[in-house]
């Protein structure tokens, strides 16, 4: 069980004084302009989605250089599994980091969607494009479609996703073959879904959280990873390191919240040491579930409804002090520029997701009217807002380079982003097809992309605040949807409240 940190005494003053310097002394941007547009960075972040958009699309549809693609997957399985997103630059539909995107657009929306204005709507709109697809993928009982595209010949391509002639092989689990892991993320997915829609479509609502009932006993009676079932198709693009433990009780977390059936409360209690809910506190995002479990069951803890819950908040304390910068620890790194940095690919992902939290924990806090101690530090709800605050400042622009990481954003954002139907031309601007190997030379080419993927957020600069700009470095300039489903809670909140 995490314990709050305890501070060396000889280091504290040190320590506290880095926090103070980092969260109140933030980098001038080079613009030497004021604060940031956080209503236009909201608008961007949600019109990304658009871009990533499989399958028929809308009249609505705002991004126009995009068109249909990928209207004939599911067929080779006798299933429809038109629509949904291309998780980042390629032209596979991954499940597993849709199903989270979907998740975290929902939280965003259930937490902040009331300082959204107007863009709330775009936001439900981006969480249906998701959840439409995650329907027709659990519409078989006992089966879930995982994902769609052979991720070999995918990337051996560098072709628009409206000309795929690539496999569109349909992966699935099932009793004999599980994955907890991805139906246990799709179930909350689900049912975070539909508390979004408890008032806005009751009957949609009710649709999704049935689904994801059924989606959850699976998952759990079930178990196992998706990634020894079906290895060949989701490593290493999307293997599950983490195992799928953290994600049943993520999948229990949110039908909980949406439910408030006993059912789920008794599972998170009774299988609260079983699945590991203390473990890896510093680390949330489509693999590793555990800080986020903590930080949305410890809200029940602070309104006074759940004491049964304590030691998930005692989690969430220790999670909240294990990020604070000046508090030394191994696997949470500051870049001299002030961005949280964590070992491995796209960064952004950790910088997007842990801040989310962190924004999530001070507002259940500041209900309660409640601190963290942290040693001789005491992380109030106003401290962790400057440090989530912080590091959108730094996405947006206020950095070493004076680069927005959102492209469309500011005067100076990335280019030559790794994305394939960004970098190709359109197909208004080219109707003849572009074949596999023919799209390497726009790959290769050093000229920006020719249509500019508004709201995009790149993986981002290095830990020393280095970014190349350049497509070879997909690590660096290759943006996700799970990037920017949190984001889109942090903005909708900044964009009301500064």
């Amino acid at each position: 069980m995490a314990r709050n940190a305890q501070l060396p005494l000889s280091l504290s003053a040190l320590r506290i004084l880095a926090v103070l310097l980092l969260l109140l002394h933030p980098l001038r941007r080079v613009s030497g302009a004021g604060g940031h547009d956080y209503r236009d960075a909201l608008r961007k972040s949600i019109l990304f989605f658009e871009g990533q958009r499989s399958g028929k699309l809308p009249p609505d549809q705002r991004l126009r250089w995009r068109r249909d693609s990928a209207l004939r997957d599911g067929a080779t399985a006798g299933v429809d599994l038109t629509g949904g997103y291309y998780d980042a630059g390629d032209n596979i539909k991954f499940g597993f980091p849709m199903a989270f995107t979907a998740t975290m657009l929902s939280w965003s929306i259930i937490d902040f969607g009331r300082s959204m204005g107007p863009e709330v709507r775009n936001a439900v709109k981006a969480v249906r494009w998701a959840t439409d697809y995650l329907l027709k993928a659990t519409a078989i009982p006992g089966v879930v479609f995982v994902q769609v595209g052979d991720p070999l010949s995918d990337h051996n391509c560098w072709e628009r996703p409206e000309d795929m002639d690539t496999l569109r092989t349909a992966y699935k689990i099932d009793g004999a073959h599980p994955g907890s892991d991805v139906a246990g993320e799709t179930a909350a997915a689900l049912a975070a879904a539909s508390i979004v829609f408890r008032s806005r479509d009751p009957a949609y609502s009710r649709m999704l959280l049935n689904r994801a009932v059924r989606v959850f006993q699976f998952a759990d009676r079930y178990r196992g990873a998706y990634s020894n079932s079906l290895h060949r198709a989701v490593c290493p693009f999307y293997c599950d390191v983490n195992g799928y433990q953290d994600e049943l009780l993520w999948g229990a977390a949110w039908l909980h919240k949406a439910s408030r059936r006993r059912q789920y409360r008794e599972y998170i209690v009774r299988n609260e040491v079983v699945l590991r809910a203390g473990d890896t506190i510093n680390e949330f995002g489509w693999d590793n579930k555990h800080a986020g479990i903590n930080v949305l069951v410890s809200k029940e803890v602070l309104m006074g409804r759940a004491e049964y819950f304590e030691s998930f908040k005692q989690n969430a304390d220790g999670f909240i002090c294990s990020i604070l910068p000046g508090i030394s620890h191994p696997q949470v790194q500051y870049s001299p520029g002030g961005l949280i940095f964590k070992a491995g690919g796209s960064n952004m992902q950790h910088v997007t997701s842990l801040s989310f939290l962190l924004l999530a924990y001070s507002n259940y806090l500041s209900h309660a009217n409640k601190v963290v101690p942290c040693g001789e530090t005491t992380a109030t709800p106003a401290l962790l807002k400057r440090l989530a605050k912080r590091q959108v400042d730094y996405i947006l622009g206020d950095n070493p380079l004076g680069m927005s990481y959102m492209v469309g954003y500011g005067a100076r954002y990335p280019q030559r982003i790794h994305h394939r139907a960004s970098s190709l031309p359109s197909v208004g601007a080219h109707p003849a097809h572009i074949g596999c190997k023919a799209g390497s030379r726009y790959f290769l080419s050093p000229n920006p992309n020719p249509n500019v993927l508004v709201g995009a957020v790149v993986g981002g600069p290095n830990v020393t605040d280095a970014f190349p700009d350049s497509r070879p470095y997909f690590q660096e300039s290759e943006p996700t949807t799970y990037i920017n489903a949190p984001l889109v809670g942090l903005l909708g909140f900044f964009s009301a409240h500064y």
